[in-house]
């Protein structure tokens, strides 16, 4: 079982990339959160890999740092309904402080607009991974804190009488200058093409 993977980043995508190490190129399925770290191609890229088995073949999911993968891990593994490709969906649609907030909240609005995620998903989502996720302790990222994700604007906004803003807020469409990864767009310059301040 593949566990890390170090090697060339020969191919990039916004959901995809290609690692090539001893002479052999490894598709790797990564949520937006990973590609936004991703080094330019040619450079040398080393990633955590969650290794799924199925009955028609195999995937790599990789990402940038351990608390993502087992994020990830609990999604696949702990909530009914939901597979990998979904569970993929729902860290590049929320950052990691964002979605453990809305999970410890029970907020089923703001989970329930990820895509591919209904009101019975986000229910399930809330009652089977509240206590593995832990209670907010004092000095937790809570929304209004939470470092910025390329799918949010007007994150700090508050809609609520507790001061958070609302789902639609959190979710709003990507920005209209949002074109994936610097290196997606040949020629872009990165700080007008896709905004790198402040990620997660």
């Amino acid at each position: 079982m593949i566990v890390s993977l170090r090697g060339k980043l020969i191919e990039a995508g916004v959901l995809r990339v290609v690692i090539e190490s001893a002479g052999v190129g490894y598709e790797v399925n990564v949520p937006v959160t990973t590609a936004e770290r991703l080094p330019r191609l040619g450079a040398e890229v080393f990633l955590l890999i969650h290794h799924v088995f199925r009955e028609d073949g195999q995937a790599l999911y990789g990402f940038a740092v351990a608390e993502e993968r087992e994020f990830f891990k609990l999604l696949v593994e702990k909530v009914s309904g939901v597979g990998p490709k979904m569970a993929l969906n729902i860290l590049s649609r929320l950052s990691l402080p964002i979605l453990r907030d809305a999970i410890i909240r029970g907020d089923v609005a703001l989970l329930s607009q990820c895509p591919g995620i209904g009101k019975k998903t986000a229910e399930r989502l809330v009652m089977e991974l509240k206590d593995k996720v832990g209670l907010e302790a004092p000095g937790a990222v809570t929304l209004a804190s939470a470092p910025w994700s390329p799918w949010a604007s007007n994150r700090s906004t508050p809609t609520r009488e507790s001061g958070r803003p609302s789902p639609s807020s959190v979710l709003a469409p990507p920005p209209t200058n949002w074109c994936g990864p610097p290196w997606v767009v040949k020629g872009r310059d990165s700080t007008t093409c896709c905004p790198r301040s402040n990620l997660w």
